[in-house]
């Protein structure tokens, strides 16, 4: 991919920046549009979503995994060609955006060996709309020794204190991969010792969608109906407790792939009791995740896919030790929580303010990820 790009700062007020994701449940692109100076949120605006066709999403799926090759270069098209439909869109009904930001999609993580790839050029997308774009966010924590994921974490503490909350509190994105940001909004700034710890708590909605897909042809399961007629196995819930990874000290990261076992753990069960038991070890993940924050959370928001699935949520409020509740308690939308993510920390790499710090992605030193593309 061409990047010969240079970065830009942007002036010093409030910046109205629409942010896209593409998440590796690969559903569809979330758009939605921010209005902040970078370090606190002002606004929020319109939001839109695109779904992928079913051609879109097997040719994307066939780049998961792979580093390089014709399923990469085809998986990138199909990207960029989704966004920018949703893009010309948007930018038909709201002139009023300055500055996009592109998180593409991941294909392949591995930060300790390859490093991470995001598919999808943000140059392309500049010159198409003619406005600045802000992408390749993970690499530059990635080779600064960081796990390069989560990214989302210093949004969340942006969103905490917006929301005025004073004490501690988690924020659990449920979309392909779980991951957990434990927030103290009552430290101003995000790369500040003790603000933020965050990391992945294992698998979430990617196994769950493999499972409904290869064994019904269906995209997820839908409201958790296939899970609620199903039991647990509980011995494959132990086998999948028994991973390394958990026992790890955050902060960490997943690929999509990571677990990929998970299903031959549960390919000899019905395909109820499979669904049941592959929702179960999501909220295993997450409960054995909570023992490595600072302090116990006043609440944990969830955010993400997961939040509409019932049985998720009632085996979450089960096994976590506080109230759980989705993010729209506090007035978020958690459909489009990562979308704006991407929005705030477009604005972020604009202006020279870091992205991830150690107590997010394990990175030496608070650093600022990303390239800005002109047109």
């Amino acid at each position: 991919m061409n990047k010969a790009m240079h970065r830009q700062h942007v002036g010093t007020g409030v910046v109205t920046a629409l942010g896209m994701m593409s998440g590796t449940s690969l559903d569809g692109v979330d758009a939605a549009i921010l209005r902040t100076d970078g370090r606190e949120i002002t606004g929020f605006g319109k939001s839109a979503y695109r779904s992928y066709s079913a051609q879109e999403r097997a040719m994307i799926a066939a780049g998961f995994g792979k580093w390089h090759g014709p399923e990469v270069e085809a998986a990138a098209e199909a990207v960029e060609a989704a966004h920018l439909a949703l893009l010309r869109d948007i930018l038909d009904e709201d002139a009023a955006v300055e500055l996009v930001g592109f998180h593409g999609q991941t294909l392949a993580h591995a930060p300790r060996m390859q490093g991470t790839l995001q598919v999808g050029d943000g140059a392309l997308l500049a010159r198409e709309i003619g406005l600045p774009v802000v992408w390749d966010f993970r690499s530059a924590d990635v080779e600064l020794g960081g796990e390069g994921a989560p990214l989302a974490p210093f949004f969340h503490h942006a969103c905490a204190r917006f929301a005025g909350l004073k004490e501690p509190v988690a924020f659990l994105n449920l979309g392909g991969v779980g991951n957990l940001t434990w927030v103290d909004p009552g430290i101003e700034r995000p790369e500040a010792e003790g603000a933020l710890l965050a990391f992945d708590t294992g698998p979430a909605n990617a196994p769950i969608n493999d499972l409904m897909q290869e064994r019904l042809g269906q995209a997820f399961d839908e409201g958790g109906r296939l899970a609620a007629r199903g039991r647990v196995e509980h011995g494959a819930l132990e086998l999948f407790l028994a991973e390394p990874y958990f026992a790890r000290m955050p902060p960490k990261s997943l690929d999509r792939n990571d677990f990929a076992e998970m299903i031959a753990l549960v390919g000899e069960l019905s395909d109820a009791d499979a669904c049941a038991t592959l929702t179960a070890m999501c909220a295993a993940g997450v409960a054995e995740a909570m023992q490595h924050c600072p302090a116990p959370p006043e609440r944990v928001f969830v955010t993400g896919g997961g939040r509409h699935n019932p049985v998720l949520m009632r085996m979450l409020d089960v096994s976590l030790d506080c109230p759980v509740a989705p993010v729209e308690e506090i007035g978020l939308d958690g459909d489009m929580l990562e979308a704006q993510a991407f929005a705030y920390l477009a604005v972020r790499v604009a202006r020279g303010l870091p992205t991830s710090c150690p107590g997010t992605t394990g990175v030496r030193a608070a650093v600022g990820g990303g390239t800005v593309s002109r047109v």
